[in-house]
């Protein structure tokens, strides 16, 4: 028996559809509308790590590590783990960096195009 832990280089939430067609919670899907500067919630089933120290990506995922390419440059800001209903979930608050709106590539791995040596 183990701990399972998930380590996630990205922050991958639902479409706002899954929302509104009251499939899934507010938190955890990507807003409707996002803006530069402003903070949301998330929320993800798992207990998952994220990276602090610098920007990630915001997909969105289909589930079933269906991904898309990033929507948005984010900095996760807080993340805490808890129960619920017996199941372990995690939530937490990100601040929009940039919005993407056009086809190029924002990111190289886990690396932001441009911001390393």
């Amino acid at each position: 028996m183990g701990i399972k832990v998930e380590f996630n280089p990205d922050l991958a939430l639902r479409a706002f559809s899954e929302f509104k067609n009251g499939n899934r919670k507010a938190e955890e899907c990507i807003p409707e509308t996002m803006d530069s500067g402003k903070e949301y919630p998330f929320l993800k089933k798992g207990q998952r790590n994220y990276w602090f120290d610098g920007e990630i990506p915001l997909i969105e995922t289909k589930g079933n590590e269906s991904l898309s390419r990033p929507k948005a440059s984010i900095k996760i800001l807080e993340s805490t783990h808890f129960l619920a209903n017996g199941e372990v979930w995690t939530k937490g608050k990100y601040k929009v960096i940039e919005v993407f709106k056009d086809d190029k590539i924002h990111f190289e791995s886990v690396f932001r195009t441009g911001t390393w040596i």
